[in-house]
């Protein structure tokens, strides 16, 4: 058995034991609250596919926020999230108030009009405007500031982020201590950037999440079971590192599974363990994250990518075009959908391929259903 509990946590968003490939993208950002307001850090946005660690690249930014003395007020981009954080505004503007006005109690949220009703003056309207303003300031005077981070933006109504953004690119006006981060699918970060009423989003620091080297796996995979007593042959290392395509969520199920292996089986684990670890991150991998993928897309998305499953490599799209019979002009339409929504990516000047490791072996099993 091995001597501490698993580590692994593939679920959206955990905090795996190592944040592996990501050193020095939160830089900037851990800059920009030491610098305070209009440092280009503290406007950021995560992006890339699916599984790729947007979430938990959040998390270590809230770290990172708190250990500077930040307050954190993190949502997901779900119904009336601007309400949600109205809500965490006041709360956080009670905990740190110094005068019984700022211990009011919320009672009602009114979206279209960003307002607040409180309880204790019934005929006073608090527009969330205003609620930042007295919350940011109070922050300023104590050398801190606030970060508001939304998820899953890909998920959200376009008129509350670009009113969250007006919101946020007043408060930077009025050179006041705020920080923003925006995580999505590539599609939905496309769209809002494009949108006029979000244009100085476009200023922001737009960090695009790629899978880790496999060497980095390799000596992460090594080191995490050498210290818990495991012991797995170099060569399978390699291959279980292999196995992730340096892909973070695969990464997160690969190591979960081995050490339930080395918890049902022994500490020394054999090829014959090793196998069925992969074997079992494979079927959750296809289940969790490529079967959600494909349910979003159309048919013509999905002969795209079919079309593309005949390589064992990058796609040129003259061979696509020829397996689905589409033109050029239809061949980059859906060349675009596909880059946008993470599933694909540039391989070379007019290539593609796939973005999620596993993609291409799922479409090949399912090319008959």
């Amino acid at each position: 058995m091995p001597s501490t509990e698993n580590p692994f946590r593939p679920t959206a968003g955990a905090t795996p034991p190592e944040v592996i490939g990501r050193s020095g993208l939160l830089d900037e950002f851990e800059y920009g609250l030491r610098l305070g307001s209009g440092a280009p850090g503290l406007l950021s946005i995560f992006t890339g596919a699916r599984g790729i660690g947007k979430t938990v690249m959040i998390g270590e930014a809230h770290d990172v926020a708190r250990e500077h003395g930040w307050a954190v007020v993190a949502e997901t981009a779900t119904g009336a999230f601007m309400g949600r954080i109205g809500e965490q505004m006041r709360r956080l503007l009670g905990e740190i108030g110094d005068h019984p006005d700022s211990k009011r109690r919320i009672t009602g949220v009114s979206i279209a009009g960003f307002s607040v009703t409180s309880q204790l003056t019934p005929e006073r309207q608090v527009d969330w405007r205003e609620l930042g303003e007295s919350l940011l300031q109070l922050l300023q005077e104590r050398g801190t500031g606030l970060l508001i981070t939304v998820d899953e933006i890909h998920a959200a109504d376009r008129t509350e982020l670009a009113q969250l953004a007006a919101n946020v690119q007043h408060f930077i006006q009025d050179r006041l201590p705020i920080a923003l981060i925006f995580a999505g699918l590539p599609a939905a970060v496309s769209d809002l950037l494009n949108e006029g009423v979000a244009t100085f989003l476009r200023r922001a620091d737009k960090i695009d999440l790629h899978s880790a080297a496999i060497r980095d796996v390799e000596q992460s995979y090594a080191h995490t079971f050498s210290e818990a007593g495991i012991t797995i042959a170099p060569e399978l290392v390699q291959k279980a590192a292999a196995a992730t395509g340096g892909y973070p969520f695969l990464i997160q199920l690969v190591g979960y599974f081995l050490w339930r292996e080395a918890e049902n089986h022994g500490d020394h684990l054999l090829d014959d363990a090793v196998q069925k670890a992969l074997a079992a991150a494979a079927r959750r991998n296809e289940r969790v994250v490529i079967e959600a993928a494909l349910a979003e897309t159309s048919e013509k998305d999905r002969a795209f990518l079919f079309a593309m499953s005949a390589d064992d490599g990058p796609s040129t799209a003259a061979d696509i075009g020829q397996r689905t019979a589409s033109g050029s002009s239809l061949v980059a339409k859906y060349r675009a959908r596909l880059l946008a929504a993470g599933l694909i990516e540039t391989a070379g000047r007019g290539k593609v391929e796939f973005a999620i490791p596993g993609l291409r072996e799922y479409l090949r099993k399912n090319l008959a259903r």
